[in-house]
């Protein structure tokens, strides 16, 4: 028997027009359901096993941007950049600096490796410094591409640090990293806090997603990135019946190489740029991911261990921070939460602890330090204890073409800053229609 979750508004994924939509729940899995005049009913998979979806509600009270830069005149998800009604300030900014790459992986949401004029160091700059303004202090990203293909990338770190931003990553596939000696060391003398390392796992799990064997490259980088300190992420795309079973190895792996590594942030593969499928394609859903996780872990995780996120809407993630302790992982209090489960938040507020609790954790590793001057109290409180011996696991669930929610997308806390200033939610920004169309990527 089908039961009525919600409802709330989708697109169609052939020609994107808005359309109504609802959540319904038969035999233990969610689906999202449209109907569109021209090409028909959609129904697809997005949330599968336990947790229930309603026992993983976390209720927020949304907060709109202080400084909104587009009218709300067409509606969602066609007003982008925050307009006034969007629900959830900046946490993390992507900045992408390039289309460049050295990879030409078939799963790439940006489609990368086109020809295109670069941004001058001058011009991102001036970029950067524009975003701080409106919004805050957030932790920034310097994506592509592929952003080590550039020469004057340290150049570019030290004009994000100057920015004053609370964290400065870069998105990379690592390649540079372990090939080019002192390469990370420059990063890091530039200002570089963290690499967000693409990471899939094994070699057969690299050839099928990257194109060929680069694990050994991958470890090359985490060396290079301990040598020069910066903290690393690593980042695994997963697709069913390519690395699905490799998360415990995974999780493995990055303790093996902790406190350098200071995490691990799972990603189901999402439906865009050259990765287009249909809805019979299998997809991971969130609970899926919590549950092989779990029984892949030797016992290190429990479902119980993680929570909600307090920032972006509940069915965009799942996390927990941890100590690291004799071999053991030890959830800290509320596990992966930054709130009470079931208390309402102001999403303000979920936004101001997860951006700092990211910033703190992803990092390189440190010691108990005085506050920086005008901290708030959250940040004083962070700077009272050491990350050396902490450990995240995390999982994000992007939305794409066949399983857009506009009411998650209200809730995006990870926007893609664009050449004109304007903040626009990752997965909306992204977005790829079944005919390979999109809304915003190439268009703005």
């Amino acid at each position: 028997m089908a039961g009525l979750l919600g409802r709330t508004e989708s697109l169609c994924p052939v020609c994107l027009k808005r359309l109504p939509a609802i959540r319904v729940e038969e035999g233990g899995t969610v689906y999202l359901l449209r109907t569109c005049p021209e090409h028909g009913e959609f129904k697809v998979a997005i949330w599968r096993g336990e947790p229930s979806l309603e026992r993983w509600h976390r209720p927020k009270t949304p907060s709109r941007p202080e400084r909104p830069q587009t009218p709300a005149n067409q509606g969602c998800p066609l007003d982008c950049g925050l307009c006034p009604e969007h629900g959830q300030h900046t946490c993390t900014a992507l900045l992408e600096i390039t289309q460049a790459c050295d990879l030409g992986c078939p799963v790439c949401f940006a489609s990368s490796g086109a020809t295109a004029p670069e941004p001058t160091v001058r011009e991102l700059s001036t970029r950067l410094k524009n975003l701080r303004q409106v919004a805050g202090r957030c932790n920034v990203q310097l994506s592509g591409g592929e952003p080590a293909t550039r020469d004057d990338l340290p150049a570019i770190v030290t004009a994000a640090r100057e920015a004053d931003f609370a964290l400065v990553q870069v998105n990379s596939n690592g390649l540079r990293l372990a090939r080019e000696p002192g390469f990370a060391c420059a990063l890091a003398d530039a200002g570089l806090d963290s690499v967000f390392l693409q990471f899939d796992g094994s070699d057969s799990a690299c050839a099928a997603l990257r194109g060929r064997p680069l694990l050994a490259e991958k470890l090359q980088a985490i060396d290079a990135c301990a040598e020069a300190g910066l903290g690393v992420i690593l980042v695994p795309t997963l697709v069913p019946g390519i690395n699905d079973a490799e998360l415990g190895h995974i999780l493995d792996l990055g303790l093996s190489n902790s406190p350098t590594v200071r995490g691990v942030h799972f990603q189901p593969a999402a439906s865009f740029g050259r990765f287009p499928w249909t809805p019979e394609r299998p997809r991971l859903t969130l609970p899926e991911v919590l549950t092989a996780l779990v029984a892949q872990s030797h016992g290190l995780l429990r479902a119980e261990d993680f929570h909600p996120p307090c920032c972006e809407h509940e069915m965009c993630s799942f996390s927990a921070q941890f100590r690291l302790k004799g071999g053991r992982l030890i959830p800290l209090s509320q596990g992966g939460s930054c709130c009470s489960p079931g208390q309402p938040l102001e999403a303000r507020e979920g936004a101001m602890q997860s951006r700092s609790i990211t910033a703190r954790q992803w990092a390189a590793p440190d010691q108990p330090r005085a506050p920086r001057p005008g901290a708030d109290d959250f940040e004083r409180f962070l700077a009272g204890f050491s990350t050396r011996d902490r450990f995240s696991v995390s999982c994000m669930a992007f939305q794409d073409a066949w399983t857009v929610d506009l009411e998650r997308v209200r809730g995006c806390c990870i926007h893609v800053a664009e050449t004109d200033g304007r903040r626009i939610p990752f997965c909306l920004y992204n977005l790829t229609s079944a005919e390979g169309r999109t809304l915003y990527r190439g268009r703005c």
